[in-house]
């Protein structure tokens, strides 16, 4: 486009790095350990006010620093004794593992980790919101775990938006484009050359950049479509996170499942385990079947092999949430693979089919591609088996293959300051990988009140710097007056912080419901308007563009925030991000968290907020159903399910009311003499003791390697052997069992006793109508339990499989079971087959269940 006449050129002259500094670049380079407390201190000294001003991005300050300063550093015996110190720390953080060393993989394998979006930094804005946070967390602890571990996403220009909000509280949506130089990511070379690969759209190829991003030991893969050799509709697939049409938002998903796949083979990575982080990858399983099948597989058998090594993490709580298209646009982008798969397109459909839904569903995709399936709580779990448990028709949900892994955090890269520097020189550099270890964190117990406090003190003082420098900046640029803003922040002091601040930060999704607290202003105004107790509420968060009830809820808590009762002690800072959201979780006193129950998948915010000796108060949904023990924060239980929606509201609104009034402010503000609330700071050291070993992200990686990783590096190993003969065979016993479940009948052969003496045997005999199958081909069990199982609902009933006995006529096998029953009382059985395989990845993935 023509510019005017006058219109400047721009030009970008970057300093030269003195010899002696040049491993900085290095250290900006890393995702994971440029974050490190000496690395950012290192940044800051050689100019604290553009280090501050590039949003303390090591890469953009290393390009704009003025050369002056460099040398000056370079020059400076105690800057360059540190920077030595620091480098010598990151060498030892990334030496290879040694030979002795524990580990938690076989030598030779490697996870291949896939996801839209990761959060490390807001240095590098590829993400949006907490899948991305917890992608950047899971690369990171694999990292400090020392796992052969890559992961692969999508390099957008622009992330998600940038916020400001009017003073009619009206949200606005920026967007910027990056400039990729300023990023702490490399073009992939090899021989001299840039790697590219291609994946197909109808009618044309997109060529896909590989750019590489540092994380630690971690190497994240980042596709980019952005080239000159694309046509401009297909340069802008990728440039925008989660943006555009149903169009866009396929060919997004083909570009990292698919071209995510051709990638890793570029880069000549095997890796053993594929991991599925939500479903916007799961176009990965057919370009993995579409290999398979090029090396001689039918349909059926490459995706036993496909499947055996692939692990799948489903977020969302609702089925809205899992992504869909319509199967006329699925048939249009995968012709060609119906055809090389040598299937018919319905065939091709049916695996992203949904029952009762005509849609191409990408969870559905990945499940079917997948033998190992995780909800991210105990709670989600449960929720993800009940959406999806028609894909196990006949199993119950409770028994269905989803299992859970409680999300975690990394707590290296959330902790305050303060808090890293006490356990750096109490505990030595290595406690980041120990967190798990009792009696690890006993230094929090070990420090004295008053430092306790005081720490927690100058944490708060540092946020309320940044809620004043936001709020002054969006009151002035919507015409507000100076004068006006020391009555808006005259709690919000910096040099007098005592005062009881609760925090509201995430994503203004209605489920969230932001506003819970405002449901009864006159009831607010009573809490927060005591001038001997003074409470300060920070709102931020961001709704989606597009969420208009969402935005709606903003728009009322500012309206609120507005009114003169409120004025000053509500507060909305815009500009929500990993900058604000990491000061808000280290610095308020209270995190707020009132999802409506059960839809709050996990929920990270209020673990970040634990580990920084804040106190939880949220409803009893997602993690906090695990992590709340009584002792250490608020539960607000959630109303009955057969409220309505307006009757719930005002339930729970109330219960929060009643702990603000009854617990939270009087606990806070019982000093005695002391200056402080000693039975506060007693209840945040348990909130800090308590989450920090449970919730960090370590023993969230370590337990997807205990339950999943494992196992599927040890399934696709088996289901590969000779040829992939296992994988062939599992595929054929399936389609001769589906085809004869039908005609399979259970029923019982002896007659029932309905008493028995402790000690005594019960015979129990079945009869099953086999219809061509073997007898080997099924179990028969009994589940024993007791009959008030009210009483004990978690307990897991008695399993007792029958063996097989003679044949009976007409086709029937009998089955026989001697019962002596370890428990007294009164007891219920039920009697039930199902199919059976010894190289079964779960005894119930094919969602077949017969009951007497």
């Amino acid at each position: 486009m023509p510019q005017k006449p006058g219109t400047p050129f721009t030009l970008e002259v970057h300093p030269r790095i003195p010899r002696r500094l040049a491993r900085l670049e290095e250290l900006a380079d890393d995702l994971w350990y440029s974050w490190h407390r000496h690395a950012r201190s290192l940044f800051a000294r050689i100019d604290r006010s553009l280090w501050e001003a590039v949003g303390h991005s090591p890469k953009a300050f290393l390009r704009s620093v003025d050369e002056r300063r460099l040398e000056d550093a370079a020059g400076d015996p105690a800057f360059l004794h540190d920077l030595d110190r620091t480098l010598l720390s990151y060498d030892a953080y990334r030496e290879p593992s040694s030979a002795s060393e524990a580990r938690a993989l076989r030598g030779d394998d490697l996870v291949a980790y896939f996801c839209a979006e990761f959060g490390f930094h807001e240095g590098l804005p590829i993400y949006s919101g907490g899948l991305g946070i917890l992608a950047g967390d899971h690369c990171k602890s694999a990292s400090d775990m020392r796992l052969p571990f890559v992961a692969v996403g999508l390099l957008y220009r622009q992330g998600y938006f940038q916020q400001s909000v009017d003073a009619d509280g009206r949200q606005h949506a920026i967007y910027t484009d990056s400039a990729f130089g300023d990023l702490p990511i490399s073009p992939v070379v090899r021989d001299g050359g840039e790697i590219h690969v291609l994946v197909d759209l109808p009618g044309r190829e997109v060529q896909l950049k590989l750019w590489q991003a540092r994380v630690g030991r971690v190497v994240l893969y980042l596709l980019d479509t952005d080239l000159e050799a694309n046509r401009p509709e297909d340069r802008e697939i990728a440039h925008r996170l989660y943006g555009g049409d149903r169009t866009t938002r396929i060919e997004q998903e083909i570009v990292l499942g698919i071209g995510g796949v051709h990638a890793i083979e570029a880069m000549g990575l095997k890796p053993t385990i594929w991991h599925i982080n939500e479903g916007h990858a799961a176009f990965l399983v057919l370009e993995r079947v579409r290999r398979r099948v090029r090396e001689g597989l039918d349909l059926a058998s490459a995706l036993e092999a496909t499947a055996a090594s692939t692990v799948f993490t489903t977020h969302t709580g609702v089925s809205a949430g899992h992504d869909h298209f319509t199967e006329e646009i699925v048939s249009r982008y995968f012709e060609r693979y119906s055809r090389e798969l040598g299937v018919s397109e319905d065939a091709l459909l049916a695996l992203g089919r949904a029952p009762g839904n005509g849609n191409f569903n990408m969870t559905a995709l990945a499940v079917r591609g997948s033998r190992f399936q995780n909800g991210v709580s105990r709670i989600h779990g449960e929720v993800s088996a009940q959406l999806l448990k028609d894909l196990w028709p006949q199993v119950p949900p409770e028994e269905n293959p989803l299992d859970y892994v409680t999300n975690g955090v990394h707590a290296p890269t959330f902790l305050a300051p303060e808090w890293k520097e006490i356990f750096d020189r109490k505990l030595g550099d290595d406690w980041r990988q120990r967190l798990g270890d009792s009696g690890l964190l006993d230094c929090i117990g070990e420090l004295p009140d008053q430092v306790f406090w005081n720490l927690r003190q100058r944490v708060k003082s540092r946020l309320f710097h940044l809620v004043r420098n936001r709020v002054r900046a969006q009151h002035l640029r919507n015409g507000g007056s100076e004068s006006h803003l020391d009555r808006l922040l005259r709690l919000a002091d910096p040099d007098n912080p005592d005062v009881l601040t609760i925090g509201f930060g995430r994503r203004f999704a209605t489920y969230k419901r932001a506003t819970l607290l405002l449901e009864n202003l006159e009831r607010l105004r009573q809490i927060v308007g005591d001038p001997r107790r003074p409470v300060l509420i920070l709102f931020s968060g961001k709704a989606h563009p597009a969420d208009e009830p969402g935005k709606e809820l903003l728009r009322r808590i500012v309206d609120v925030a507005a009114m003169p009762e409120f004025e000053g002690k509500i507060l909305f800072v815009e500009g929500y991000g990993l900058h604000l959201s990491r000061r808000l979780v280290q610095g308020v006193d209270v995190w707020l968290n009132n999802p409506i129950y059960p839809m709050e998948a996990s929920g990270t915010s209020g673990m970040k907020a634990a580990f920084n000796g804040v106190i939880n108060l949220s409803v009893l949904d997602g993690w906090w159903a695990e992590g709340y023990r009584g002792d250490n924060g608020w539960a607000i239980k959630p109303a009955s399910a057969q409220l309505d929606e307006q009757r719930r509201d005002r339930e729970e609104s109330r219960s929060l009311y009643e702990l603000l009034e009854d617990k939270v402010l009087p606990l806070y503000y019982e000093r005695k003499d002391l200056g402080y609330s000693p039975e506060w700071i007693k209840l945040a050291r348990r909130s800090m003791l308590s989450m920090l070993p449970r919730f960090n992200s370590i023993r969230m990686v370590g337990e997807y390697v205990n339950k999943f990783y494992r196992a599927a590096s040890q399934q696709g190993r088996i289901y590969s052997e000779n040829g992939f003969e296992p994988a062939r065979t599992v595929a054929r016993w399936k389609e001769r069992v589906r085809g004869a479940w039908p005609g399979v009948s259970l029923r019982r052969v002896d007659e029932p006793s309905n008493s028995l003496s402790f000690g005594e045997e019960l015979l129990i005999e079945v009869a099953v109508g086999l219809n061509g199958l073997e007898p080997e081909d099924l179990v028969v069990e009994l589940l024993l339990t007791r009959e008030q199982r009210h009483l004990d609902p978690q307990a897991p009933p008695e399993r007792h499989a029958f063996t097989t006995g003679e044949a009976v006529a007409q086709g029937e096998q009998r089955y026989t079971l001697r019962l002596a029953p370890g428990l007294c009382g009164k007891l219920e059985y039920r009697i039930r087959a199902y199919p059976y395989h010894r190289l079964l990845t779960h005894r119930f993935e094919l969602g077949l269940l017969l009951w007497v």
